[in-house]
């Protein structure tokens, strides 16, 4: 598996404080990891550095075969170059269908003219009627995408991300609020997403977590505290520590 994603030497600081502290990281394609960590651990600002929201004081990050710094892009450069991010909470277009949220994420140039002449092509139709069968919102195409329980809108907005054919999808506490049904969707689609690009999910729930069967990274104080399987982590006398015991 080859690396997609190296952080090295990372620090971030605001005020004083060290949100990020020498930090180092690496991800492959393809993959699944979740991240883990108390409150203040760094896993928002972590995700801030890769989407080019945060610069980072020191350190390099690195991205694709060609190893391109993140740092010399900007956030619309680093979201074309196949970087996704889900954030907390769902923001899709309420007023629109479903089908519509999916037409209009479509990876299709971007430029003002191309949105303008966007024309309903029959490879586009079937390419969302593809994502609409993996997020498990087939029957809910017609429907407006406001009416839609919390959790399929959850799916909708990474149904979005996907349809934008990313490599690296970030994805944050995609299991809040969510009914235990919906929870297990959301743990096979996340699965499935990440057979064929690198996805990582910012968790709090341990439950959640166990069932993405993934390795996991812990976060602490801005730097990595453990790294392994869950059952690796959870045994680590500092994770039971700083995170488990409390």
């Amino acid at each position: 598996m080859k690396t997609l994603l190296e952080l090295s030497g990372v620090t971030v600081s605001f005020d004083g404080f060290r949100a990020i502290n020498n930090l180092s990281f690496q991800i492959g394609e393809p993959e699944l990891r979740a991240i883990i960590g108390p409150n203040g651990a760094g896993k928002t600002t972590f995700m801030d550095i890769i989407t080019g929201k945060t610069r980072p004081d020191e350190g390099r990050v690195v991205y694709g075969e060609k190893s391109e710094s993140l740092l010399k892009m900007s956030e619309s450069q680093i979201a074309r170059s196949g970087i996704g991010r889900k954030f907390q909470k769902p923001t899709v277009f309420e007023a629109q269908t479903v089908r519509e949220n999916l037409a209009m994420a479509l990876s299709n140039p971007r430029g003002p003219f191309d949105v303008l002449l966007y024309r309903k092509t029959a490879k586009g139709a079937a390419r969302i009627e593809e994502i609409a069968e993996e997020i498990g919102l087939t029957h809910e195409l017609a429907r407006p995408s406001g009416e839609l329980s919390h959790g399929q809108k959850q799916w909708l907005e990474i149904g979005m991300l996907l349809a934008q054919d990313p490599r690296l999808l970030l994805v944050d506490e995609p299991a809040a609020g969510m009914t235990p049904a919906e929870r297990e969707h959301t743990t096979d689609l996340l699965k499935r997403a990440a057979q064929t690009r690198a996805v990582v999910v910012v968790e709090h729930d341990m439950e959640f977590v166990r069932r993405l069967g993934c390795k996991v990274t812990v976060l602490h104080e801005g730097s990595m505290l453990a790294e392994g399987s869950l059952d690796h982590v959870t045994k680590n006398q500092d994770v039971i520590d700083v995170y488990l015991g409390r």
